[in-house]
């Protein structure tokens, strides 16, 4: 063996140690670089050489420079860090959500209760004015409240829509960043060498948009990926993206849907397909928790409004000569929203029949082709219940109006009853002799009747303006209940007559006189305290003295304890809703249990994030003590690789002595 053989074994061994420390170096470098992947040199020796005496070997070779890479713990921690943050975007906005709807004197709780409760001034001086100024300062403040809640989740709702699209313009720049690596890595693949930095970058590009939009990821044998969203829409093909929008949802065009634009082709992409991602988090906000927010608002405001118009106009205010009640207080009306994709110009309008059985909840009417001609299909979309319904029809307190022209099949449209309720309530009155505190009925017993009956409560229940007024007289035939009743008209002529039967806890009702066609300027319902006795005689005729009256303001008054909110109908049976107060308390409720559920599973979901980074990092991050042991390492090695060659010089020049 010459010392050209031993010179070389130097300058190999040197060579080898030498991009070792390249390797380290650049590895300390870029310890703090995010998404950094920790690189080693790979050696390998060099072949041996054979002699009489056996091989010898010839040095080492440096066969490529590899990365520290999992691509199991690479995809788990994007898919982590994905759900991360979908549920940290989602709980952000349901904090926000929260702040709408304060507790205590702040809430619209204690704005209703102080509105009923200043009513009680005016039933005991229904002609005071400073009474009825409060009843009025009172009720301003209750839509005053009504309309901040709903302005600010408007606002919420345009906050939501500008993120949106801030986040979707991240995310094309993220895609195409990774599309151009793509391009950059298959150049580089084909020299036999795997470019290690691009690699990196590519997978930190992706890690990135998966905090946008949760990202599927198929590897090509050409070092290329391809990213897919929302079950399968291209997002990435190898060095192509495909960019994603945003687009008008098809009723509503101030809230966002996502959609891929490929090649021009508009493609949707369902919100159910987006499981995670800040954009999924977002979508999930605004099409359920504050669609659900929105309505509940609309319920309570459309419900105590229609609910106390309702009584207002059915009293008689304090003007003179005196008449019905104005309404008090104004809210949004409902709406329909036609498809943006429908066919035809059909004609849809829902109107309020009966305030108290409003849902929370949007519908949506759809004219379906296998119905009969009149038809549609109406689907509660709160919880997905669906029904026939069909010109006039009347669900859940919603009248629906189908004229003409008639939708075409397959045209769609969304009924909100209550969504815009809330946003433009206001009071409606300013003029304090407006308030209907008096009752159009009044009860008088007779002076010689010898039961204990007395007047618990008298309220008009129903006006039919096309009737005159007439006066009713009734009279008890026994002990236990019976009466006969009789109407007259201001000539005394009689006009009607009948029997019924009275039990305590039932009130009396003229309605159940003439169900069909009433005969009463008024309908009216009766309640008794004590018991009448046979032969005792009670009058319900017009109020003589209105001013003085408080039977509409008592009326009035107890519509704060009564079942306003969300009454039902389930197979006949009326199932009563909630007061004004228990509805607010339910509303704060359902909100609360939506926060803390948002809050835990982001935080349950960070936690997880964390621990798949943390995994990862200890498979591909750089250790500083590790670079370090290993920088004196190979320092030493390419010292001795030096003294070989040095060890080789020496032996040649010797040569050449003893040749000289």
């Amino acid at each position: 063996m010459s010392a050209n053989a031993l010179m070389s074994l130097g300058i190999r061994a040197m060579n080898a140690n030498y991009a070792a420390l390249q390797a380290t170096g650049h590895n300390i470098a870029n310890a703090n670089t995010e998404g950094y992947s920790r690189q080693s040199v790979v050696l390998e020796t060099n072949g041996g050489q054979f002699t009489g005496a056996g091989f010898f070997g010839k040095g080492v070779n440096v066969a490529t420079v590899q990365r520290a890479h999992s691509e199991f713990l690479t995809r788990e921690a994007a898919t982590s860090k994905s759900v991360a943050a979908a549920d940290e975007a989602r709980s952000a906005q349901l904090t926000q959500l929260e702040k709408v709807f304060p507790l205590g004197e702040a809430g619209l709780g204690y704005a209703a209760s102080q509105m009923f409760n200043a009513l009680v001034d005016v039933a005991n001086k229904p002609s005071d004015t400073s009474s009825r100024q409060v009843v009025l300062a009172r009720a301003g403040e209750f839509a005053s409240k009504l309309a901040t809640a709903g302005g600010q989740i408007e606002t919420l709702q345009r906050g939501v829509t500008e993120e949106l699209k801030a986040s979707v313009t991240q995310a094309n720049m993220l895609a195409t960043r990774v599309a151009e690596l793509n391009q950059r890595i298959a150049s580089a693949t084909g020299s036999g060498q795997t470019p290690n930095d691009l690699l990196d970058q590519r997978d930190q590009a992706i890690s990135e948009l998966s905090a946008y939009v949760q990202v599927t990821r198929i590897d090509a044998g050409d070092g290329t990926v391809s990213l897919f969203v929302g079950g399968g829409q291209k997002l990435v093909l190898a060095g192509q993206a495909t960019p994603l929008v945003t687009v008008p949802d098809s009723y509503d065009a101030t809230k966002l849907q996502l959609g891929v634009n490929d090649s021009g082709s508009l493609r949707m992409l369902s919100q159910e397909l987006l499981t995670g991602g800040s954009i999924a988090g977002l979508m999930r906000f605004q099409n359920e928790d504050l669609v659900a927010a929105r309505n509940q608002l609309g319920q309570l405001a459309a419900a105590v409004a229609g609910s106390v118009n309702r009584q207002q106009a059915l009293g008689l205010d304090g003007s003179q000569p005196p008449g019905s009640g104005a309404p008090l207080l104004a809210v949004g009306a409902p709406r329909v929203l036609p498809a943006s994709g429908n066919s035809g110009g059909g004609n849809v309008s829902i109107s309020v029949a009966e305030p108290t059985e409003l849902q929370a909840s949007d519908y949506e009417l759809l004219a379906d082709p296998s119905l009969p001609a009149g038809s549609y299909t109406l689907t509660r979309l709160s919880d997905g219940s669906t029904q026939t319904v069909s010109n006039g029809s009347v669900v859940d307190g919603m009248r629906i109006t189908i004229g003409a022209p008639a939708p075409a099949a397959n045209d769609r449209f969304l009924l909100q009853p209550v969504a815009m309720a809330a946003v433009s309530a206001s009071l409606a009155m300013e003029n304090t002799r407006g308030l209907a505190a008096a009752s159009p009925v009044a009860a008088t017993f007779d002076v010689d009747n010898i039961g204990t009956a007395s007047v618990s409560a008298l309220s008009a229940t129903a006006v039919n303006g096309a009737a005159a007024p007439l006066t009713a007289t009734l009279t008890f035939t026994d002990d236990v209940g019976s009466y006969s009743w009789e109407l007259r008209d201001a000539s005394n002529a009689l006009v009607r007559s009948g029997t019924g039967s009275w039990s305590a806890g039932n009130p009396i009702r003229s309605d159940a006189w003439t169900p069909a066609t009433p005969a009463q300027r008024y309908d009216w319902a009766l309640e008794l305290n004590g018991v009448p006795r046979s032969g005792d005689v009670l009058t319900v005729g017009a109020t003589p003295f209105p001013a003085s009256d408080n039977g509409n303001a008592r009326a009035m008054m107890a519509l704060g304890e009564a079942g306003l909110v969300g009454q039902r109908t389930v197979g006949g049976t009326v199932v009563p809703g909630a007061s004004v107060t228990d509805a607010y308390a339910n509303m704060l409720a359902e909100i609360g249990v939506r926060v803390q559920g948002a809050e835990l599973a982001a935080q349950q979901s960070a936690t997880i994030a964390d621990q798949a980074d943390a995994d990862l990092q200890s498979k591909v991050g750089v250790n500083l003590d590790e670079e370090a042991a290993r920088l004196i390492q190979f320092q030493q090695s390419y010292q001795a690789a030096a003294k070989m060659l040095q060890v080789a010089q020496s032996l040649f020049d010797t040569l050449l002595q003893a040749a000289g």
